[in-house]
């Protein structure tokens, strides 16, 4: 039996965009797990894309194997708040692709003093639930019929978050 290819997690630059939006288009195109839906505003999405290359409080984290793109792992740091999305080929869920790209998120947003990562994701995503939950996140809202779906749905949303500083001090209602 072959080994595993290696996994390797990196940081995107501006020529990953092409292989970026084929992954994003296709998790996009199964209209389940990730806000964007098809049509993809190839556009809109490449200069958010290139706004994280350029941003010192922003990148995209590459998951790869064999130089192919299989998921990737957008940060966006403001006011020392990480605001994380992900997404993997779903050939590869389930296999720690999720994970790996998690364990260099937290280590990214802490070089970058963060203090608290947060996301949304939709109620049904039970495996990234388990993923986050793994990681310590913690749900810490409900948003109740919140987003539109180009089929005019209201989908609910979970916010979660995980804090990484515990050790500042509360504001004046903490105990």
């Amino acid at each position: 039996m072959a080994p595993e290819p290696e996994l390797v997690i990196r940081h995107a630059t501006t020529d990953d965009f092409e292989t970026w939006f084929e992954l994003y288009d296709a998790v996009a195109g199964e209209g389940r797990w990730i806000g964007g839906e098809q049509p993809v505003d190839r556009g809109r999405r490449r200069e958010v894309f290139e706004r994280y290359i350029a941003s010192d409080d922003a990148t995209t984290l590459i998951a790869e194997i064999d130089g192919r793109v299989i998921g990737n792992l957008g940060i966006e740091v403001s006011r020392g708040i990480a605001e994380i999305g992900m997404m993997v080929e779903a050939t590869w869920r389930g296999r720690g692709v999720g994970s790996k790209l998690m364990e260099s998120c937290i280590a990214w947003v802490t070089e970058h003093g963060a203090h608290k990562i947060t996301l949304t994701l939709w109620p049904h995503n039970a495996a990234a639930l388990a993923l986050y939950r793994k990681f310590g996140f913690v749900e810490e809202a409900t948003l109740h019929r919140h987003y539109r779906r180009h089929n005019g749905q209201l989908w609910d949303a979970i916010g979660m978050g995980l804090v990484l500083d515990w050790g500042s001090p509360g504001g004046p209602e903490a105990p």
